[in-house]
């Protein structure tokens, strides 16, 4: 794959604990190895408020069909899942694994959120144990470096991937208790090595659909679906249509005029 340099930038940036350190950037988005590209959070982006925000198109900026998908679409996202983790800490959060749990603590199907929106905006609770301001000030402090993991579970053109991409980030920002904060222990997970991911075997497919990227999408055509029985193209040849007609009326009005 070839990309434009004037487009696309390749960063390497020095994260601890970060199984991707290699990003591509396109006008201020990140691709990934799937269809999702990472509108936001930024790489290094220290982060607080009430809730953390993560922002991906699932469509690979339009080149991939919403669900639902067709049962025989050779080319679909099964699901994504993104987990919160720190090899400092120990700690490994789920933001959301496909089923929600009681009061937001980790959230459903994104997939399925925002019917028709092409950007899923995956917005979370921080955990109690998140809560305060600054730095780590303590060796026992939850808070400081982590990464969002990103694991992308799809088809493309017929053949099954399941990849991990991990977006660093710092829990450094104020957070304040807002009464939805759930409890650490209920979303914690086993911390798994660098070595059992093997991050680098399951990404083998590679970053994809950045600019300058060749890779066709196989797929059925919606647009021949649509509720109008035109879909886009269709709806094109009307609009083609109604502006030979409105020629013909000009020059015939034209003429007249002679």
């Amino acid at each position: 794959m070839k990309y434009p340099i004037q487009l696309v930038a390749f960063l390497l940036l020095p994260f601890p604990g970060s199984l991707g350190l290699n990003f591509t950037i396109a006008g201020g988005q990140i691709f990934t190895p799937g269809f999702a590209v990472l509108d936001a959070p930024q790489p290094g982006t220290p982060l607080g408020g009430d809730t953390i925000e993560v922002a991906l198109d699932v469509t690979a900026n339009g080149k991939l069909n919403l669900p639902p998908y067709d049962d025989d679409s050779p080319s679909r996202i099964n699901n994504i899942t993104i987990f919160l983790y720190s090899y400092d800490t120990g700690r490994n959060f789920t933001i959301t694994n496909g089923t929600a749990t009681g009061g937001g603590a980790s959230l459903g199907d994104i997939m399925q959120s925002e019917k028709g929106s092409t950007v899923k905006h995956v917005k979370w609770n921080w955990p109690t144990c998140l809560i305060g301001d600054g730095k780590p000030d303590s060796a026992d402090s939850d808070r400081g470096a982590y990464n969002i993991s990103i694991r992308q579970n799809f088809q493309l053109n017929g053949n099954n991937h399941y990849t991990v991409f991990d977006v660093p980030i710092s829990v450094t920002n104020k957070i304040e208790f807002t009464g939805a904060n759930p409890p650490c222990d209920s979303l914690n997970n086993p911390l798994l090595t660098p070595e059992e991911i093997d991050a680098d075997a399951a990404n083998t497919v590679g970053v994809l659909f950045a600019p300058g990227d060749s890779t066709v999408i196989q797929q059925p055509d919606k647009t021949e679906d649509s509720a109008n029985g035109l879909g886009s193209g269709g709806t094109g040849a009307v609009q083609l249509r109604f502006a030979a007609r409105w020629i013909s009326l000009l020059a015939f009005v034209f003429v007249l005029t002679l």
